[in-house]
Protein backbone atom coordinates (compact mmCIF):
# COMPACT_ATOMS: atom_id res chain seq x y z
CA UNK A 1 0.00 0.00 0.00
CA UNK A 2 1.62 3.59 -1.04
CA UNK A 3 1.20 6.36 1.41
CA UNK A 4 -1.06 8.09 -0.78
CA UNK A 5 -3.36 5.01 -0.52
CA UNK A 6 -3.08 4.70 3.09
CA UNK A 7 -3.64 8.55 3.88
CA UNK A 8 -6.87 7.93 1.55
CA UNK A 9 -8.00 5.10 3.32
CA UNK A 10 -7.67 6.95 6.84
CA UNK A 11 -9.48 10.07 5.61
CA UNK A 12 -11.95 7.87 4.71
CA UNK A 13 -12.19 6.43 8.52
CA UNK A 14 -12.07 9.72 9.99
CA UNK A 15 -15.78 10.38 9.42
CA UNK A 16 -18.79 8.97 10.72
CA UNK A 17 -22.38 9.26 10.49
CA UNK A 18 -25.09 7.71 12.71
CA UNK A 19 -28.91 8.57 13.10
CA UNK A 20 -31.15 7.70 16.81
CA UNK A 21 -34.83 8.17 16.65
CA UNK A 22 -36.03 10.16 19.63
CA UNK A 23 -39.33 10.49 19.19
CA UNK A 24 -42.15 9.72 16.71
CA UNK A 25 -40.60 12.73 13.97
CA UNK A 26 -37.46 13.75 16.08
CA UNK A 27 -33.85 12.43 15.80
CA UNK A 28 -30.16 13.04 16.55
CA UNK A 29 -27.71 12.86 13.76
CA UNK A 30 -23.73 11.99 15.07
CA UNK A 31 -21.08 13.00 13.41
CA UNK A 32 -17.76 12.11 14.17
CA UNK A 33 -14.35 13.00 12.45
CA UNK A 34 -13.74 15.36 9.90
CA UNK A 35 -16.99 17.09 8.23
CA UNK A 36 -16.01 18.99 5.05
CA UNK A 37 -15.61 19.12 1.54
CA UNK A 38 -15.42 15.50 1.22
CA UNK A 39 -18.06 14.48 3.69
CA UNK A 40 -20.45 16.67 3.73
CA UNK A 41 -22.23 15.66 1.18
CA UNK A 42 -23.39 12.29 2.79
CA UNK A 43 -24.20 14.53 5.81
CA UNK A 44 -26.60 16.47 3.30
CA UNK A 45 -27.81 12.99 2.22
CA UNK A 46 -28.90 12.13 5.33
CA UNK A 47 -30.32 15.65 6.63
CA UNK A 48 -32.56 15.68 3.28
CA UNK A 49 -33.45 11.78 3.94
CA UNK A 50 -34.81 12.28 7.40
CA UNK A 51 -36.79 15.95 6.47
CA UNK A 52 -37.94 14.18 3.19
CA UNK A 53 -39.27 11.44 5.44
CA UNK A 54 -41.30 13.91 7.66
CA UNK A 55 -38.64 15.24 10.53
CA UNK A 56 -39.43 18.05 12.58
CA UNK A 57 -37.17 18.31 15.13
CA UNK A 58 -33.23 17.16 14.28
CA UNK A 59 -30.06 17.72 16.63
CA UNK A 60 -26.38 17.34 14.86
CA UNK A 61 -24.21 16.41 17.54
CA UNK A 62 -20.56 17.80 16.30
CA UNK A 63 -19.20 16.44 20.03
CA UNK A 64 -16.91 13.91 18.12
CA UNK A 65 -16.67 16.10 14.75
CA UNK A 66 -12.96 16.77 14.81
CA UNK A 67 -13.23 19.72 11.95
CA UNK A 68 -16.00 21.71 9.74
CA UNK A 69 -15.40 23.66 7.32
CA UNK A 70 -17.88 26.37 5.03
CA UNK A 71 -19.27 23.21 3.07
CA UNK A 72 -20.18 21.75 6.70
CA UNK A 73 -22.05 25.22 7.20
CA UNK A 74 -23.93 25.08 4.07
CA UNK A 75 -25.34 21.72 4.61
CA UNK A 76 -26.54 22.65 8.16
CA UNK A 77 -28.34 26.30 6.89
CA UNK A 78 -29.75 24.31 3.97
CA UNK A 79 -31.54 21.82 6.29
CA UNK A 80 -32.79 24.83 8.57
CA UNK A 81 -34.10 26.48 5.53
CA UNK A 82 -35.67 23.83 4.76
CA UNK A 83 -37.06 22.67 8.32
CA UNK A 84 -38.38 26.18 9.11
CA UNK A 85 -41.38 26.81 6.93
CA UNK A 86 -42.32 23.05 8.47
CA UNK A 87 -42.20 24.23 11.39
CA UNK A 88 -39.09 22.06 12.14
CA UNK A 89 -35.91 23.18 13.96
CA UNK A 90 -32.63 22.10 13.59
CA UNK A 91 -30.22 22.49 16.68
CA UNK A 92 -26.44 21.91 17.12
CA UNK A 93 -24.60 20.43 20.13
CA UNK A 94 -20.84 21.42 19.85
CA UNK A 95 -18.76 21.83 22.90
CA UNK A 96 -15.61 22.25 20.93
CA UNK A 97 -14.87 26.09 21.50
CA UNK A 98 -12.79 25.96 18.22
CA UNK A 99 -15.71 24.44 16.23
CA UNK A 100 -18.00 26.87 18.01
CA UNK A 101 -15.60 29.84 17.40
CA UNK A 102 -16.34 29.64 13.34
CA UNK A 103 -20.60 29.80 14.40
CA UNK A 104 -19.37 32.54 15.89
CA UNK A 105 -17.59 34.19 13.33
CA UNK A 106 -19.96 33.43 10.50
CA UNK A 107 -22.93 34.88 12.95
CA UNK A 108 -24.95 31.21 12.20
CA UNK A 109 -25.01 31.20 16.54
CA UNK A 110 -27.64 33.53 16.02
CA UNK A 111 -29.45 30.92 13.42
CA UNK A 112 -28.72 27.97 15.55
CA UNK A 113 -29.36 27.01 19.17
CA UNK A 114 -25.96 25.69 20.15
CA UNK A 115 -25.84 23.14 22.82
CA UNK A 116 -22.96 22.26 25.08
CA UNK A 117 -24.16 18.70 25.61
CA UNK A 118 -26.65 16.16 23.77
CA UNK A 119 -28.88 16.09 26.77
CA UNK A 120 -29.57 19.77 27.19
CA UNK A 121 -30.18 19.78 23.30
CA UNK A 122 -33.07 17.07 23.82
CA UNK A 123 -34.39 18.79 26.61
CA UNK A 124 -35.09 21.71 24.80
CA UNK A 125 -38.76 21.74 24.22
CA UNK A 126 -39.05 21.65 20.67
CA UNK A 127 -40.27 24.70 19.04
CA UNK A 128 -43.94 25.63 18.96
CA UNK A 129 -44.12 22.98 21.77
CA UNK A 130 -47.00 23.19 24.44
CA UNK A 131 -44.34 22.74 26.98
CA UNK A 132 -43.01 25.41 29.49
CA UNK A 133 -41.18 28.31 27.64
CA UNK A 134 -38.71 28.15 30.21
CA UNK A 135 -35.50 26.60 29.93
CA UNK A 136 -33.88 23.88 32.28
CA UNK A 137 -31.17 25.17 33.94
CA UNK A 138 -27.50 24.51 32.43
CA UNK A 139 -29.43 24.37 28.71
CA UNK A 140 -29.09 27.87 26.98
CA UNK A 141 -28.22 28.01 23.93
CA UNK A 142 -25.08 29.40 23.02
CA UNK A 143 -26.25 31.36 20.50
CA UNK A 144 -28.48 33.71 23.34
CA UNK A 145 -29.53 36.94 21.49
CA UNK A 146 -30.06 40.63 23.95
CA UNK A 147 -33.32 41.39 24.44
CA UNK A 148 -34.86 42.32 21.55
CA UNK A 149 -33.26 40.42 18.88
CA UNK A 150 -34.30 37.25 17.67
CA UNK A 151 -32.16 34.01 16.32
CA UNK A 152 -32.40 34.79 13.01
CA UNK A 153 -32.38 38.37 12.42
CA UNK A 154 -29.19 39.99 11.75
CA UNK A 155 -28.58 43.59 12.79
CA UNK A 156 -26.20 45.25 10.69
Amino acid sequence: MSTGEASREMKATDFGLTTARIGSDEFVVTLNGDVDLYTAPELKSELIRLIDGGATRIVVDLTSATFIDSTTLGVLLGAFKRLRPLGGELTIVCPDSNIRKIFQITLLDRVFAIFETREAAIAQPPAGSQRSGTQPSGTQPSGTQPSGTQPGSFDR
